[in-house]
């Protein structure tokens, strides 16, 4: 495994870790969680489907998804200092 399949879990990690952190701290309701949740299993099952490249883009679609939940969840982006 590359660096392309780490940055592949990785982001499958963020991407769970972030969604139980907003669940859990109410910042995601229910719906907002389903509707994360509908577009992940769109990107992971409807993408491989494109021809030529669409296997290729299921890691950044999902990385494209953490940021949006960062920005839900955190109400912003993170602070590193």
């Amino acid at each position: 495994m590359g660096s392309i399949g780490i940055a592949g879990w990785i982001a499958q990690l963020t991407f769970w870790a972030v969604l139980g952190i907003g669940v859990w701290s109410n910042e995601l309701d229910r719906r907002a969680a389903a509707i994360f949740v509908a577009l992940w299993i769109a990107g992971f099952a409807g993408l491989p489907w494109l021809p030529m490249v669409g296997s290729m883009l299921v890691t950044p679609f999902v990385a494209i998804l953490d940021i949006v939940l960062v920005f839900v969840v955190f109400k912003g982006d993170v602070t590193l200092s």
